[in-house]
């Protein structure tokens, strides 16, 4: 729809640079493309990280080994795609034609999905179960509805009804955490056993390990983990608008790239670092998921901290002489240290949740590693506003740190430095 009405005169807008301008039928056409773009997007990050992790035997240690693999190379491969598009599309788009470079899109899209359909046959598919969604409301409807019931005091007193159980899906034995949710598998002497009426254990252990997944309350080796989904919010509202170190419009354009090109070293990582890795601690991984996890978020520390650093050189240098910035290669080691903090962090989050989850609710678990992504962008807005809207408060100059005419006259260092703590 995009690419139509980029090369059709006619659906085009009137050029009057404000966007007001899209109205009627040409805005329904052109928000309803994005939406779909989004809407499609949104179930790839879903499904296809999942699908490729169910052609592996999870029972053994060389198909544990192969899985840990398989999910560096989806984000490698998921990085490629992206460096061709923020290069070699951006350069259609320019130097050619814009309408190209959504053609080029289009092309490729249609590519990949001929691509997966050609190779159905081979896949390992899961049968089809019921909604994950469902099972969830199902679960918190009847816990609702039972609040008034009292706990039994063994698991064996649950309604465990299993000829309502998903045969295609495993059993998962009764726990004491969230025991409000109990109340679901808890049938009434007047109902009979319905899905609406009373859950599985199975079932309500579902949503429990979504729940524990969602803010990682899970206890492991005796205490508490932080809320992963909570910091990996912090962690993504960071070096999306790099400063400008020269007249060279190729300068913000190149940023990104070397995000890209460092989050690309998963090869050195998966071919060197991760069998010395197993010679120590002896796991299919190197590091557990957690660990990786951990080691993504002290980069992720150390890049917004060097980026306040570089910020202050940048200001220093412009204000000396605004004729001579510096080089562009002071941004490689922020952004250099943030793709390999991404690299760490985006594969151990797609493998914990993965593999955290019961077979009957994979998929969904493994959303929330895209879903903590796209939080972090939305929360990146609101930072800023609060932000500025705290430090207009109480700085000196009554302005907030991101409220200057441009970032010589603003304080984006200690932007950085805020999430470089946070």
């Amino acid at each position: 729809m995009i690419t139509v009405q980029a090369f059709s005169d006619k659906l085009q807008p009137d050029a009057c640079g404000k966007p007001t301008c899209v109205k009627g039928g040409k805005a329904l056409m052109f928000y309803t493309s994005l939406y779909l773009l989004a809407l499609g997007q949104g179930g790839v990050r879903g499904a296809l990280p999942a699908l490729g992790a169910d052609q592996f035997d999870h029972k053994n240690h060389k198909g544990a080994k192969s899985l840990a693999t398989y999910f560096n190379w989806f984000v490698l491969g998921t990085t490629l795609g992206v460096i061709v598009g923020v290069t070699g599309l951006v350069w259609v788009s320019m130097n050619k034609d814009w309408s190209w470079g959504f053609l080029i899109g289009t092309i490729t899209s249609f590519v990949g999905f001929i691509a997966l359909a050609l190779r159905k046959p081979l896949y390992i598919v899961r049968p089809l179960g019921h909604s994950p969604i469902t099972r969830v409301a199902q679960v918190i409807v009847v816990a609702i509805r039972n609040t008034s019931l009292s706990l039994p005091k063994s698991p064996d007193e649950y309604e465990i009804n299993e000829t309502e159980r998903d045969p295609s899906e495993e059993k998962v034995s009764h726990t004491n955490q969230f025991r409000s949710l109990d109340k679901a598998s808890i049938l009434p002497d007047d109902m009979n056993p319905q899905p609406w009426r009373v859950c599985t254990v199975t079932q309500v252990e579902e949503v429990k390990i979504l729940t524990k997944n969602a803010a990682h309350l899970s206890k492991h080796n005796h205490h508490e983990h932080m809320p992963i989904p909570i910091s990996n919010f912090l962690r993504n509202p960071r070096l999306h608008d790099g400063p400008t170190l020269g007249p060279s419009k190729h300068s913000l354009r190149l940023t990104p790239v070397i995000h890209l090109v460092f989050m690309s070293i998963i090869p050195a990582y998966e071919y060197l670092v991760v069998p010395f890795a197993r010679k120590i601690t002896g796991h299919p991984s190197g590091i557990t998921q957690l660990q990786r996890v951990g080691v993504g978020l002290v980069l992720s520390a150390m890049s917004m901290t060097i980026a306040g650093i570089v910020e202050v050189k940048r200001i220093n240098q412009a204000l000396k002489d605004p004729t001579s910035p510096i080089s562009l290669f002071w941004l490689s080691f922020q952004y250099g240290i943030s793709g390999v903090a991404d690299m760490f962090t985006m594969v151990g989050l797609l493998e914990f949740f993965y593999k955290a989850a019961p077979s009957g609710t994979r998929s969904l678990s493994t959303s929330f590693a895209p879903l903590s992504l796209s939080f972090g962008v939305f929360l990146s807005t609101v930072f800023v506003e609060v932000i500025n809207s705290v430090t207009k408060r109480i700085a000196p100059s009554k302005q907030g740190w991101l409220e200057g005419q441009g970032l010589d006259q603003s304080n984006l260092n200690l932007f950085y430095w805020f999430f470089g703590y946070t």
